[in-house]
């Protein structure tokens, strides 16, 4: 005999605030001791192939403010557009280099990852994507976690699967990291607002 499955009413998220830093990022908030290392913060740990490039994100509020207590993690493929991952369709075991990172954003809303530049990987579609990092985002006042995507203004992002997939092409220029510099990246992510980056309902 089957029985109804009850309907249970959604409770209210919890925010990441306001002690996220000190339990994932305890060496960033002064307090040494709890690990060698906070979790992602060295994403290369020996020879790895590949353009080695710093990427620069800054977190922004809806009020134009840059945002002090946020935490990024990212997930890339390797050069060969590879992943780490036991799961990946296109998995790579090299342990020199992880293709996962976490910072947390400074005074300035910035958090600055050292890493390699990813190659393309097959989009759903089974083409090639444009070479991109995931991005998961979680600040005070976030109840879920952001996720978008970091693409490279010097690559061809014409045929990209998820880019394709945002109607206003104005809008895919939110998710479009700048050349600031020799192998050195930057993108403003804009929490809210007129300049608001585009987030993914995953």
């Amino acid at each position: 005999m089957l029985h109804p499955v009850p309907t249970l009413k959604e409770s209210p998220s919890q925010t990441a605030g306001p002690y996220v830093h000190i339990g994932m990022t305890p060496n960033f908030c002064d307090l040494p001791g709890v690990y060698a290392a906070d979790m992602g913060s060295t994403m290369i740990n020996g020879d790895v192939e590949g353009e080695r490039i710093t990427l620069s994100i800054r977190l922004i509020d809806g009020a134009g403010v840059p945002l002090s207590d946020g935490l990024v993690e990212i997930w890339q493929a390797d050069a060969s557009g590879s992943f780490v991952s036991p799961t990946a369709p296109n998995s790579n075991s090299v342990p020199a280099f992880t293709g996962w990172g976490r910072q947390a954003s400074d005074a300035n809303g910035v958090t600055v990852f050292e890493t390699i530049k990813p190659g393309r990987v097959a989009g759903p579609d089974g083409k090639p994507m444009a070479p991109h990092v995931s991005l998961w985002i979680v600040a005070r006042g976030i109840n879920i976690g952001l996720q978008t995507r970091l693409y490279f203004e010097d690559e061809d992002n014409e045929g990209d699967f998820v880019l394709n997939k945002i109607m206003d092409k104005r809008r895919r220029q939110t998710l479009i990291a700048r050349k600031d510099g020799a192998r050195r990246y930057h993108l403003d992510i804009h929490l809210q607002g007129e300049k608001e980056t585009v987030f993914f309902d995953i």
